[in-house]
């Protein structure tokens, strides 16, 4: 059997000036996923030809990764270790904040001129203690860098971790599984989530059988492997990791274990420790 259903959660909506924005975690009826933190469901939505894209200009973050999964439209990521990409539709960035980086997500010139649709998941997933001060690093791979699996009637796109022999362009400091699914009307498929894992399950389009999109499904750890079925079809995000069971103490854009490394992450930031200015 596979795992069984604990609880379902709805997003709530929380939009960032014109952006769509639903939340699905944290929200009021769920904190956290240890070691997922947090997720942002932008869109979708379409926008209008010479449009202002994306609005999160230079900010800093330390203690935790964000990764973030293009579904429609582009993201134009630059940070203060020097990395600079445009990942459009169908790809993903995994950036690891670390000991701290400034980082702005804005769309592409080309974007902001034409319009078009948008959609994006950005996932925020905590860091072991040993690994809050790690440096920072950025990955960002296209489309055609993602391994596409076809199972059943599923196409399973990894963005990390192994599954049927293919692994994942991004390596994990802390083997996070994580992938998008597209299930086809009336499909299932089957796949694994190990015992003693945390499972990350959101449904972002269609639904899955009695679960509509823009829920998170919180899982048993009742068994080895999960099991997806759907009427119309469905997106998923779906990933899963081991526990941390460390104190989690988060200010803005700030995850650590303490108060005090709290506000020694402020300290650093104002001093100019996470990397030049941006403009």
């Amino acid at each position: 059997m596979p795992r069984t259903v604990r609880n379902i959660h709805r997003a709530e909506r929380d939009d960032i000036g014109d952006l769509t924005t639903r939340r699905p975690l944290p929200s009021r009826s769920i904190g956290d996923l240890d070691p997922f933190l947090f997720l942002n469901h932008h869109g979708p939505q379409t926008y209008p030809p010479r449009n202002h894209g994306l609005p999160f200009g230079p900010h800093p973050h330390r203690g935790f990764e964000t990764v973030t999964f293009i579904l429609e439209g582009d993201v134009l990521h630059r940070d203060s270790g020097g990395h600079e990409s445009v990942i459009s539709a169908g790809g993903a960035q995994w950036m690891t904040a670390g000991r701290g980086l400034v980082h702005a997500e804005l769309s592409s010139p080309e974007f902001m001129e034409r319009g078009g649709p948008l959609e994006i998941l950005q996932l925020w997933v905590n860091l072991p203690a040993r690994l809050k001060m790690t440096a920072p690093r950025y990955v960002g791979v296209q489309r055609d860098e993602v391994p596409r699996l076809s199972l059943d009637r599923a196409g399973v796109n990894l963005i990390s971790g192994e599954l049927a022999g293919r692994k994942g362009p991004v390596e994990s400091l802390t083997g996070v599984w994580m992938s998008t699914v597209a299930i086809e009307p009336g499909g299932s498929v089957r796949l694994p989530a190990p015992r003693g894992r945390t499972v990350f399950l959101y449904v972002a389009r269609g639904a899955l059988a009695g679960i509509p999109a823009f829920h998170l499904v919180e899982l048993n750890d009742d068994a080895d492997d999960l099991e997806l079925r759907t009427n119309e079809g469905a997106t998923v995000l779906f990933g899963h990791a081991a526990p941390l069971g460390e104190p989690v103490v988060a200010q803005g854009p700030f995850v650590m274990n303490t108060r005090e490394e709290i506000a020694q992450a402020i300290r650093d930031y104002h001093a100019g420790l996470f990397g030049p200015p941006m403009d």
